[in-house]
């Protein structure tokens, strides 16, 4: 059963229109991030591709609702949103935690029979590489980790009222990444390019290249210069990549 309009709206924003695209491109934001983020994005690739960004609950105009803090359950929900008979050609990308959540969408989408084109994993070692991470635990640490990795959340940390409001989305994406947990031999079929920034203090060149593992496709890496949110200050080299794949 396909989803109602109004929780699709909810969920996947479109913000440039694109009826005659060649193909679409999912977007799935970072811990603490929210759909607006890939707004360049879309206007960059519009109206050639149709850029749908996730926005997940708990932030901006869903900040009523209750975040959701499992991978897992966030995979399910995204995927009963999406079209059971797509019109175009699907390629999905993710930053940070979008890239696991990206992962976790493609393998079903696979089983489904409706595996995307391409996984574009950014900012993210790979799945079944582990840290042993608990900053989801302390509040305190969430914000540290926030302000050291420089992200665009970092810019409201002044603003206690807005941090405040911010913290329960944020808890549960860190809960989320840092509880999640992948199988060394989980894999999709659809070629992986990963993007990453060679001064990311989450993610090494190597960590980096452990995606090859999780692909029985095609496997690229490409690495950018800057810290974890790379895909901010390298926006046109990353969307000039991007429109070698439609």
């Amino acid at each position: 059963m396909s989803a109602s309009p109004s929780e699709e709206a909810k969920w996947l924003r479109r913000y440039q229109p694109a009826e005659n695209a060649v193909g679409t491109l999912l977007c799935l934001p970072h811990a603490g991030g929210s759909a607006s983020f890939f707004l360049p994005l879309a206007r960059a690739l519009a109206p050639k591709v149709d850029v749908v960004a996730v926005q997940y609950p708990g932030r901006q105009d869903r900040r009523a609702e209750r975040p959701i803090d499992d991978l897992v359950t966030l995979a399910d929900r995204i995927c009963g949103l999406l079209d059971p008979t797509p019109r175009r050609p699907l390629t999905v990308f993710g930053h940070s935690m979008g890239a696991l959540l990206g992962f976790e969408i493609a393998r079903r989408l696979e089983a489904d029979g409706r595996g995307p084109v391409r996984l574009l994993a950014s900012g993210r070692r790979g799945p079944a590489t582990h840290r042993d991470e608990r900053v989801h635990r302390s509040d305190e640490d969430i914000m540290a980790d926030v302000r050291a990795l420089s992200g665009t959340a970092s810019l409201l940390l002044g603003d206690e009222e807005v941090m405040r409001a911010a913290l329960p989305a944020l808890r549960a994406d860190y809960t989320a990444v840092e509880t999640y947990h992948c199988e060394p031999d989980a894999t999709v079929a659809c070629p992986i390019t990963v993007l990453t920034g060679d001064d990311d203090p989450k993610t090494t060149v190597d960590e980096a290249k452990a995606w090859d593992r999780h692909t029985t496709g095609g496997f690229d890496l490409r690495v950018f210069s800057g810290g974890h949110f790379f895909v901010s200050t390298r926006m046109q080299e990353i969307t000039e990549l991007l429109k070698q794949y439609f």
